[in-house]
């Protein structure tokens, strides 16, 4: 007489094919890291001479976010592409006429040289984060702009051709100091 048998399937190995294809899955995978802002941190050491020496008010220009979104350059309501012009003017201003490198208007009211001038950047609580990351560019932008003019000027390079030494030159003649603070509510 026959016996029937139920059909079995061989699970012997089925450990080893499900080890191998983790070990597979786990190398051709990649891991998608997020991206942060790649900006660098200001140094330990103090940007200007003296770090408890008072700034004079002419040489701070004051940029501030409120809560209503609404970006204020010295208490004037201004708009986004504002910004650029009016921190390059303010950084250029030359106020002591003693920069010969420098193009802006010599106002008495504004920056004496460009190593003097400070932008004080300020935001209240429930300021978006990409407002406040656009007026940092807007920022970075202007002394962009101006440090490739002065490139161009003294050594007759682009910005992506000069040397590190070079460098180290015009970030003596443009230093960018940048104050970020957050306003805090009572």
């Amino acid at each position: 007489s026959f016996r029937r048998h139920s059909a079995t399937v061989n699970a012997g190995s089925m450990a080893d094919i499900a080890f191998l294809l983790l070990i597979f899955f786990l190398v051709t995978t990649t891991i998608s890291a997020d991206k942060g802002i790649l900006r660098q941190l200001p140094p330990d050491d103090c940007p200007t001479e003296n770090c408890t020496k008072p700034i004079a008010e002419r040489n701070l220009l004051r940029i501030s976010l409120n809560d209503n979104q609404e970006i204020m350059v010295n208490d004037d309501v201004v708009m986004l592409e504002d910004i650029q012009p009016l921190v390059m003017k303010f950084v250029d201003n030359n106020g002591k006429s003693n920069c010969d490198y420098c193009q802006g208007d010599k106002l008495s009211e504004s920056s004496d040289h460009p190593s003097k001038a400070v932008i004080s950047l300020s935001h209240g609580a429930l300021t978006k984060y990409h407002l406040f990351v656009s007026v940092q560019d807007e920022i970075t932008k202007a002394y962009y702009d101006l440090r490739k003019r002065y490139i161009k000027e003294k050594f007759n390079k682009t910005p992506e051709q000069i040397t590190d030494t070079e460098f180290k030159i015009v970030k003596k003649a443009y230093p960018f100091i940048v104050s970020e603070v957050m306003v805090k509510r009572d």
